[in-house]
Protein backbone atom coordinates (compact mmCIF):
# COMPACT_ATOMS: atom_id res chain seq x y z
CA UNK A 1 0.00 0.00 0.00
CA UNK A 2 2.55 2.35 1.06
CA UNK A 3 4.61 1.14 -2.28
CA UNK A 4 1.27 2.33 -4.34
CA UNK A 5 1.29 5.55 -2.80
CA UNK A 6 5.09 6.61 -3.27
CA UNK A 7 4.26 5.68 -6.99
CA UNK A 8 1.25 8.17 -7.29
CA UNK A 9 3.25 11.16 -5.90
CA UNK A 10 5.98 10.64 -7.60
CA UNK A 11 4.05 10.03 -10.94
CA UNK A 12 1.76 13.48 -9.81
CA UNK A 13 5.66 15.46 -9.05
CA UNK A 14 6.37 14.30 -12.60
CA UNK A 15 3.56 15.62 -14.50
CA UNK A 16 3.89 18.83 -12.36
CA UNK A 17 3.33 22.18 -14.95
CA UNK A 18 7.26 23.62 -14.57
CA UNK A 19 7.78 26.46 -12.74
CA UNK A 20 9.39 28.94 -14.31
CA UNK A 21 11.57 32.56 -13.77
CA UNK A 22 9.82 34.04 -16.43
CA UNK A 23 7.78 32.28 -19.30
CA UNK A 24 11.45 32.29 -21.45
CA UNK A 25 13.74 31.34 -18.72
CA UNK A 26 13.78 28.29 -16.05
CA UNK A 27 16.93 29.13 -14.10
CA UNK A 28 19.83 31.78 -14.19
CA UNK A 29 23.45 30.87 -13.19
CA UNK A 30 25.04 33.49 -10.97
CA UNK A 31 29.03 33.15 -9.42
CA UNK A 32 29.37 32.36 -5.90
CA UNK A 33 32.65 32.44 -3.90
CA UNK A 34 32.20 28.42 -4.20
CA UNK A 35 31.97 29.15 -7.74
CA UNK A 36 28.46 29.35 -10.26
CA UNK A 37 25.46 28.69 -8.55
CA UNK A 38 22.16 28.12 -10.45
CA UNK A 39 18.64 30.36 -9.27
CA UNK A 40 15.60 28.36 -9.99
CA UNK A 41 12.43 28.21 -8.77
CA UNK A 42 11.00 24.55 -6.61
CA UNK A 43 9.40 22.88 -9.21
CA UNK A 44 6.13 21.11 -6.31
CA UNK A 45 3.70 23.07 -7.70
CA UNK A 46 2.01 22.39 -4.13
CA UNK A 47 5.28 23.89 -2.29
CA UNK A 48 3.89 26.61 0.23
CA UNK A 49 6.25 28.30 2.80
CA UNK A 50 6.19 27.42 6.59
CA UNK A 51 7.42 28.52 9.56
CA UNK A 52 9.05 32.37 10.39
CA UNK A 53 8.83 33.10 6.55
CA UNK A 54 5.43 32.63 6.46
CA UNK A 55 4.46 35.04 9.23
CA UNK A 56 2.39 38.30 8.29
CA UNK A 57 2.06 40.20 11.06
CA UNK A 58 5.11 41.39 13.18
CA UNK A 59 5.07 44.05 15.94
CA UNK A 60 5.79 47.61 14.86
CA UNK A 61 7.90 48.49 15.41
CA UNK A 62 10.32 47.05 14.76
CA UNK A 63 8.83 45.42 12.33
CA UNK A 64 7.06 48.46 10.21
CA UNK A 65 6.24 48.26 6.68
CA UNK A 66 9.24 49.89 4.88
CA UNK A 67 8.37 52.50 2.36
CA UNK A 68 8.74 51.85 -1.27
CA UNK A 69 12.40 54.08 -2.28
CA UNK A 70 14.75 53.80 1.50
CA UNK A 71 16.00 57.34 0.41
CA UNK A 72 15.79 59.90 -2.36
CA UNK A 73 17.17 58.72 -5.27
CA UNK A 74 17.45 55.09 -4.50
CA UNK A 75 15.63 52.65 -6.56
CA UNK A 76 13.66 49.82 -5.65
CA UNK A 77 13.75 46.89 -7.87
CA UNK A 78 12.78 43.54 -8.34
CA UNK A 79 13.31 39.55 -8.39
CA UNK A 80 14.40 39.74 -12.27
CA UNK A 81 16.36 43.63 -11.66
CA UNK A 82 17.97 41.54 -9.00
CA UNK A 83 18.85 38.59 -10.88
CA UNK A 84 20.76 40.68 -13.43
CA UNK A 85 22.66 42.68 -11.28
CA UNK A 86 24.00 39.20 -9.61
CA UNK A 87 25.28 38.43 -13.44
CA UNK A 88 26.82 42.01 -14.15
CA UNK A 89 30.46 41.77 -13.11
CA UNK A 90 30.08 46.05 -12.15
CA UNK A 91 27.43 45.46 -9.70
CA UNK A 92 27.48 43.68 -6.19
CA UNK A 93 24.04 42.38 -4.30
CA UNK A 94 24.87 43.21 -0.28
CA UNK A 95 22.70 41.30 1.92
CA UNK A 96 22.65 43.62 4.97
CA UNK A 97 21.22 41.27 7.77
CA UNK A 98 23.20 40.31 10.82
CA UNK A 99 24.93 37.13 10.38
CA UNK A 100 22.53 34.93 12.13
CA UNK A 101 20.06 35.35 9.00
CA UNK A 102 22.58 35.45 6.71
CA UNK A 103 23.43 32.06 7.83
CA UNK A 104 19.87 30.71 7.65
CA UNK A 105 19.78 31.50 3.90
CA UNK A 106 20.74 33.99 1.41
CA UNK A 107 20.50 34.32 -1.90
CA UNK A 108 23.32 33.03 -4.04
CA UNK A 109 25.93 35.53 -5.13
CA UNK A 110 25.09 37.82 -2.71
CA UNK A 111 27.80 39.18 -0.57
CA UNK A 112 27.24 39.71 3.48
CA UNK A 113 27.79 43.14 4.68
CA UNK A 114 25.65 43.79 7.39
CA UNK A 115 23.51 47.09 7.12
CA UNK A 116 25.90 47.59 11.28
CA UNK A 117 28.80 47.81 8.45
CA UNK A 118 28.00 49.25 5.16
CA UNK A 119 29.11 52.70 5.60
CA UNK A 120 32.48 51.56 6.70
CA UNK A 121 32.73 49.43 3.94
CA UNK A 122 32.74 51.46 1.09
CA UNK A 123 36.24 51.24 -0.07
CA UNK A 124 35.02 47.45 -1.01
CA UNK A 125 32.76 49.05 -3.35
CA UNK A 126 35.32 50.97 -5.27
CA UNK A 127 35.24 54.27 -2.84
CA UNK A 128 38.39 55.52 -1.79
CA UNK A 129 38.78 56.28 2.12
CA UNK A 130 38.82 60.05 3.03
CA UNK A 131 38.97 61.76 6.51
CA UNK A 132 35.81 62.95 6.62
CA UNK A 133 34.41 59.40 4.87
CA UNK A 134 34.61 57.91 1.30
CA UNK A 135 35.30 59.27 -2.24
CA UNK A 136 32.95 57.53 -4.64
CA UNK A 137 32.95 58.88 -7.69
CA UNK A 138 34.60 57.00 -10.66
CA UNK A 139 34.06 53.99 -12.94
CA UNK A 140 35.48 52.07 -10.45
CA UNK A 141 32.37 52.54 -7.57
CA UNK A 142 30.02 49.85 -7.93
CA UNK A 143 26.08 49.58 -8.45
CA UNK A 144 25.01 47.88 -5.56
CA UNK A 145 21.66 46.50 -4.42
CA UNK A 146 20.54 45.58 -1.01
CA UNK A 147 18.39 43.62 0.42
CA UNK A 148 17.07 42.12 3.97
CA UNK A 149 14.71 39.96 5.31
CA UNK A 150 11.29 41.39 3.81
CA UNK A 151 9.39 44.44 3.08
CA UNK A 152 8.89 44.86 7.16
CA UNK A 153 12.63 45.04 7.59
CA UNK A 154 14.62 48.18 7.67
CA UNK A 155 18.27 46.54 7.84
CA UNK A 156 18.65 47.71 4.06
CA UNK A 157 16.39 50.83 4.33
CA UNK A 158 19.32 51.86 7.20
CA UNK A 159 22.22 50.77 5.47
CA UNK A 160 21.09 52.91 2.05
CA UNK A 161 20.62 56.31 4.69
CA UNK A 162 24.29 55.75 6.19
CA UNK A 163 26.15 54.47 3.04
CA UNK A 164 25.09 57.89 1.55
CA UNK A 165 25.73 59.69 4.84
CA UNK A 166 29.55 58.24 4.16
CA UNK A 167 29.82 59.85 0.39
CA UNK A 168 28.26 56.75 -1.77
CA UNK A 169 26.01 58.10 -4.06
CA UNK A 170 22.47 57.53 -4.39
CA UNK A 171 21.39 56.85 -7.62
CA UNK A 172 24.23 53.90 -7.33
CA UNK A 173 21.78 52.18 -4.83
CA UNK A 174 19.25 49.76 -5.79
CA UNK A 175 16.76 48.25 -2.91
CA UNK A 176 15.09 44.84 -3.23
CA UNK A 177 12.53 45.44 -1.15
CA UNK A 178 10.51 41.93 -0.88
CA UNK A 179 13.70 40.77 0.09
CA UNK A 180 13.94 37.10 1.34
CA UNK A 181 10.44 37.02 2.77
CA UNK A 182 9.29 37.55 -1.11
CA UNK A 183 12.12 35.36 -2.36
CA UNK A 184 11.09 32.37 -0.50
CA UNK A 185 7.57 33.14 -1.46
CA UNK A 186 8.47 32.79 -4.82
CA UNK A 187 10.14 29.22 -4.37
CA UNK A 188 13.50 31.01 -5.61
CA UNK A 189 17.46 28.94 -4.52
CA UNK A 190 18.70 29.62 -1.32
CA UNK A 191 22.02 29.29 -0.07
CA UNK A 192 22.88 28.07 3.71
CA UNK A 193 20.26 26.70 6.17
Amino acid sequence: MRLAILMTLMAGAAFADPVGITPDTMAVTVETPTGPMEISRVQDNANELSGTWAQTSRPCPNFCIQPMAPAPGVTTIGELELMAMLQDPNAMVLDSRVKPDFDGGAIPGAVHMPYTEAADRLGELGCEPDFEGFICDGDQVKTVALYCNGPWCGQSPTAAHRMIEAGFPAEKIFYYRGGMQVWRMLGLTVTGG
